[in-house]
């Protein structure tokens, strides 16, 4: 009969570091990728265990909220788009009526201002200076033209006076559009640029 062999805490410790250093149990050991997808693993269970006692209907209800969001900002994309192209659309400088020239346009900007409606003076300022452009063959003819088109195709012809235009495009919408009150200081300074635009050579005619 063999008499059992007693050992010491001391002695079985190092006795059960030693086997483990072994080489069998050294290429058993899982490596870092697997642990990371352990516990990339862990940490799903622990987010889906709390999806399910949160969103009803667990998962499917969390893809559901996520389509319906999706859905949801589409659609208001959409719409707010074809708001903008809608506004865009209805804020010509031109209201269909009869085709005046630039002169006559001049003529009822001046007779608005003097009797102080400088609202209607601003329209009638900033259209003669598009039919005068017009005019001049610097904008091709046609009344579905908004304010800001007619500002930045101008403004590629005649570049020292493009931000000025631009300024006088955004006076014409603020006013005719936006219920901005017009004043004699922006209808003057309309005014200013209209003879300015008079005067100015395009570029491609001053090249040439």
């Amino acid at each position: 009969m063999d008499i059992p062999v007693v050992i010491g805490r001391d002695d079985a410790r190092r006795a059960a570091q030693e086997e483990l250093t072994d080489q069998r149990y050294q290429a058993a050991k899982p490596s870092w990728f697997d642990e990371a997808l352990r516990w990339l693993a862990e940490r799903l269970g622990e987010f889906l265990g709390n999806v399910e006692s949160i969103v009803p209907g667990g998962v499917f209800g969390l893809v559901a909220i996520v389509v319906i969001l999706i859905g949801a900002v589409v659609a208001v994309r959409v719409r707010s788009g074809k708001i903008r192209r809608a506004a865009s659309a209805d804020r010509l400088v031109f209201d269909g009526g009869r085709s005046r020239s630039a002169a006559e346009h001049r003529k009822a900007a001046e007779e608005a201002a003097g009797r102080g409606d400088f609202a209607d003076a601003v329209r009638e300022r900033f259209r003669a200076i598009v039919r005068a452009l017009e005019e001049r063959a610097l904008l091709e003819e046609r009344s579905g033209r908004t304010a800001d088109e007619a500002a930045a195709d101008a403004g590629r012809l005649l570049p020292e006076l493009a931000a000025g235009l631009y300024q006088g495009a955004r006076l014409f919408d603020d006013v005719h559009y936006g219920d901005r009150t017009a004043t004699e200081a922006g209808y003057r300074e309309l005014t200013d640029l209209d003879q300015r635009i008079q005067k100015a050579k395009p570029v491609a005619m001053a090249a040439g």
